[in-house]
């Protein structure tokens, strides 16, 4: 059972968690083991499978970068410890980015930000409407292939700007 079938939800890229707040109670109350103990322990066990694997999915549904991972691996075109090769134009202005970042002194912490803020729009914006659309059985794997070479360079920017906001 996949996270979106628990939910019974579409496979989705982008998932509105607004409207699943009642849904993941409702199924929590449904599935908790303290409201089987008089069931079989067959029984008993599927609901704290399905328990744990509920709160899984609530917990990857509150993360839009866990649920885009997850439907990645799902669909087999990402592989949890893959190291999946970056672009080098991409790395060299990452690297010079890291580069200001180590001589704080020297670098304007704002212009660094502005700066990664671009790249960030700049690497969604083609991924965009794959993104926010994804139809399952009509998004085609190359399109998802795009979306995981977004994820990656995402990852990255989102460590740099987490360093440079530990820095302010």
């Amino acid at each position: 059972m996949t996270y979106f079938e628990i939910f019974d939800i579409p496979v989705q890229l982008k998932v509105a968690t607004s409207g699943l707040s009642s849904r993941f109670f409702s199924l929590s109350r449904e599935f908790h083991p303290d409201f089987h103990t008089q069931a079989d322990e067959a029984t008993r066990s599927a609901m704290l499978e399905k328990s744990a694997l509920l709160n899984k999915a609530w917990k990857t549904f509150q993360s839009p970068d866990e649920t885009i991972r997850y439907v990645l691996e799902l669909k087999g075109v990402l592989d949890e410890d893959e190291k999946y090769p970056l672009p080098p134009d991409f790395l060299m202005e990452v690297m010079e980015i890291n580069e200001a970042l180590m001589e704080p002194g020297d670098a304007d912490m704002a212009a660094l930000g502005k700066r990664i803020d671009i790249l960030q729009k700049e690497i969604y914006e083609p991924v965009q409407q794959v993104v926010e659309n994804y139809q399952e059985g009509i998004t085609s794997e190359e399109a998802l292939l795009q979306v995981k070479a977004w994820y990656y360079k995402k990852k990255y920017l989102d460590r740099i700007w987490r360093q440079l906001n530990g820095m302010a």
